[in-house]
């Protein structure tokens, strides 16, 4: 599965699953060279880079999908088994995550709105199992994989911005729709054409607002920037480490990789909740009508 140098192992395991389209008349790795535009996997990561902006990361996406309905299923269960009686181990667990993302959710949100609470759920649970796939040994599934054909497989989604950043986005376009909606057409504009600095003086104030929509801009823009770059290199150094650890004979491996793994936990963890905390925080700011 992995090449005959450190350089090349490390290459094979940063490298994503690849489908797209390949033109005709391409010469593929093996030398096969295309009689007519085809849809694939990528052999290697030059086939994927030419494969262009709508190639699809197959195991980012097949992994995402899996895990949100790893969630769903057992928060789902939870629900159905749940009782008035002596709660199951599942039911405190789900009780637990339910009331700590309640209270994250009242303590930073100051509007009024019934998606908030479950959206910081599903994303803190989602994005946690995402980041917990770090733990996995990192030869272990992607061997399994390969031996049943597949040449690439990376596990962990929220270690390609891809991931990270659809993510983000999604997160944008509910900051854009509901300060619009709180807020108006009219009031959304002026906060970015108005603030911070403003005058009472017609004139002063025209002029500066390219001042204001400059500042105002960038800083509505870093927002799903920051929210997708934080998480992806976060989770794209852990998993760094694990495969630079995994080329270290097998007993440094067990040396490192143990302590690693713990403190790793802790990054998972945090990274599941700022990601959940600044979508709060950021929506929270949507809801707050400036008029």
């Amino acid at each position: 599965m992995a090449g005959a140098t450190a350089s090349d192992y490390i290459k094979h395991h940063l490298q994503n699953l690849t489908y797209g389209k390949l033109p005709a008349g391409y010469e593929r790795t093996d030398g096969t060279v295309l009689s007519q535009d085809t849809w694939t996997m990528a052999h290697g990561a030059q086939e994927a880079s030419d494969m262009g902006f709508m190639a699809i990361h197959v195991d980012t996406m097949g992994w995402s999908l899996f895990l949100g309905a790893l969630f769903l299923f057992f928060f789902r269960m939870a629900a159905k088994k749940a009782t008035s009686g002596v709660p199951g181990g599942l039911q405190n667990f789900v009780e637990m995550m339910v009331e700590f993302v309640d209270q994250s959710v009242k303590e930073t949100f100051h509007g009024r709105n019934k998606v908030i609470a479950p959206l910081a759920l599903t994303i803190f649970c989602w994005v946690f199992l995402m980041n917990f796939m770090d733990l996995i040994p990192v030869d272990f599934l992607p061997q399994l994989f390969h031996m049943a054909g597949v040449e690439y497989m990376k596990v962990v989604p929220t270690t390609d911005v891809n991931a990270t950043l659809g993510m983000s986005l999604s997160v944008f376009a509910l900051i854009i729709f509901y300060s619009v909606k709180v807020k108006g057409v009219g009031g959304f504009l002026g906060e970015l054409t108005l603030h911070p600095f403003s005058s009472s003086n017609i004139f002063l104030k025209v002029l500066l607002i390219p001042v204001n929509l400059l500042l105002e801009g960038v800083s509505l823009l870093a927002k799903p920037v920051s929210l997708a770059l934080r998480l992806f290199g976060n989770l794209y150094a852990g998993e760094l480490i694990f495969i630079l650890i995994a080329l270290l004979p097998f007993w440094a491996q067990w040396a490192l990789s143990v302590p690693w793994a713990i403190f790793h936990i802790l990054i998972i963890t945090l990274q599941a909740f700022i990601f959940m905390m600044l979508t709060i925080v950021y929506l929270s700011m949507a809801h707050e009508d400036s008029h």
